[in-house]
């Protein structure tokens, strides 16, 4: 009996051995083939060997990946080559993950997969290298083509005509870096990325130029006239004196510096100052040619009174803007320091 037994025992143990020989020559003979359910970056490659599954991953992950990224906008383009990009796929790094995901477990559990036909539900993503550098030059290149600043409605001088305003754009840089990104390293996205922009408001619309400009001053010298506007809306005009030839009034664009009532007058170091020449005659006095008002404008040219009023209409003074007494004094009060005066 216990003969038997002991025939019984060394065939099951005969048995054991030559199943587990037999598993691990079936498990050796498989030590480079791709688990059935396995996929590379959403390629199938179950069931391959590493050397079939590198090269069936070349071809439709790493081939794709090589044609170039168009980023466009309107009718604009620019286009980066998977060259210059640096793109490189790492194939046999993606192949080496897929083979140690159909290794995992144990060498029966492994054999009793294969030979049931199981699957390993292991999914290896894309690795896919590029050059950041490279992407950074591309983006700088679409700011610098589409970025456009906001440009604010104006004033058109001397005619005061309202300028339209127009809308800026700035490309999102942040967001296409990371676009374009997508379009380099992942497989079956699009090779072509609309630059995203942003819309730039103007600071201030054609609706908003009359409370940009509440008070405005133009001097048509050739007319001899001051013009006085009020929310872009003549409001007076003004028949004046301007510069005489060789102390022309200064042309252009100015702003009222400062104001004065019965202002003191330097006087030039100049020959035709005379024996005032450099002194300061005291405002509101018979000598000070001044009288009343005084508006500046620029470099000491400025509006002021005058009580020769034959010279209004005439190019008669040493560069300032001359007019009647009466009317500089009403100017006065309509005028604040910093409006703008142009000067034609």
């Amino acid at each position: 009996m216990r003969h038997r037994w002991f025939i019984l025992v060394a065939v099951l143990l005969l048995v054991m051995v030559g199943g587990a020989v037999a598993a691990f020559a079936y498990d050796s003979s498989r030590d480079d083939v791709i688990a059935e359910g396995v996929t590379i970056a959403g390629v199938d490659v179950g069931g391959m060997k590493t050397e079939q599954a590198r090269r069936v991953v070349r071809r439709e992950l790493q081939e794709p990946l090589e044609r170039p990224i168009a980023v466009f906008r309107g009718t604009q383009r620019f286009r980066l080559s998977a060259h210059d990009a640096g793109v490189k796929a790492d194939v046999e790094g993606m192949v080496e993950e897929a083979l140690q995901e159909s290794r995992e477990g144990s060498i029966f559990s492994r054999v009793a997969r294969d030979i049931t036909g199981g699957e390993e539900d292991a999914q290896v993503s894309a690795r896919v290298h590029y050059s950041t550098d490279a992407v950074e030059r591309l983006v700088d290149r679409v700011e610098k083509r589409l970025n456009r600043p906001a440009r604010d409605a104006e004033v058109d001088f001397p005619s005061l005509e309202k300028v339209k305003e127009q809308k800026g754009r700035r490309v999102r840089a942040a967001v296409l870096q990371q676009r374009v990104a997508q379009a380099l390293t992942v497989p079956g996205v699009a090779r072509r990325v609309k630059a995203p922009v942003r819309v730039v408001e103007p600071n201030v619309t054609q609706d908003q130029l009359a409370d940009k400009y509440p008070v405005v001053l133009v001097a048509d010298r050739d007319n001899f006239k001051l013009r006085l506007y009020r929310d872009l809306q003549l409001q007076r005009e003004y028949t004046v004196a301007v510069g005489a030839l060789g102390f022309d009034t200064p042309a252009g664009l100015y702003h009222i510096q400062n104001k004065a009532v019965d202002p003191a007058w330097s006087v030039p170091n100049s020959d035709w100052a005379g024996e005032l020449a450099g002194t300061v005659v005291p405002g509101g006095t018979p000598q000070n040619p001044l009288k009343e008002r005084w508006l500046g404008i620029y470099d000491g040219a400025g509006i002021h009174g005058t009580d020769q009023t034959y010279s209004l209409g005439t190019a008669a003074s040493h560069g300032c803007i001359r007019m009647a007494i009466p009317d500089v004094i009403e100017l006065y009060d309509q005028v604040p320091v910093g409006a703008p005066i142009y000067i034609a």
